[in-house]
């Protein structure tokens, strides 16, 4: 089974989530991050969660409660999320194990990216990658579909087969 990807879509309260379907599947959340300002400077989103979920839009409403560990950092930083409806167990648990994987094997990078905190413009676009019109993905995009790719997922075999 191949993920298909919703688009990075800001995530700064539980009214963004909307249209986030009731189905089961993997979400990621990332934050918008700055290089140091100089020629070659970009915007970038840097992934710091990865999770399953039986109920995609109940799970990511769920980041928004008073008892939720990410509620402050989703309302202090500039955060997007990302999802795939993914209906069976095995592949959600492989696809969020991957990424999980991932994420932990790219600590240290990311650790350098975090030094620099985002830079607050008023001018930048409200999605990543929009500055020019043109539908680019950014590296978070292309590091995830790099690791969906990268795993046979395949239907669960029925019990006694």
């Amino acid at each position: 089974m191949e993920m298909n990807w919703s688009r990075w879509f800001r995530c700064e309260s539980s009214f963004e989530l909307l249209l986030v379907p009731n189905q089961p599947g993997v979400f990621a959340l990332a934050e918008e991050v700055a290089q140091a300002a100089g020629p070659y400077s970009r915007r970038m989103l840097a992934v710091f969660e990865v999770q399953e979920a039986e109920d995609l839009a109940w799970a990511m409403s769920r980041l928004f409660a008073a008892t939720s560990p990410l509620r402050e950092k989703l309302e202090k930083a500039r955060c997007y999320v990302r999802y795939s409806v993914a209906p069976s167990t095995a592949d959600r648990r492989a696809a969020a194990s991957a990424l999980r994987t991932w994420l932990y094997s790219q600590r240290e990078a990311a650790s350098q990216v975090f030094e620099h905190r985002p830079a607050a413009a008023d001018s930048a676009p409200s999605q990543p990658g929009a500055a020019t019109g043109e539908e680019l993905k950014t590296i978070a995009e292309r590091a995830v579909d790099r690791v969906t790719q990268g795993i046979k997922l395949g239907k669960a075999a029925a019990a006694g087969l």
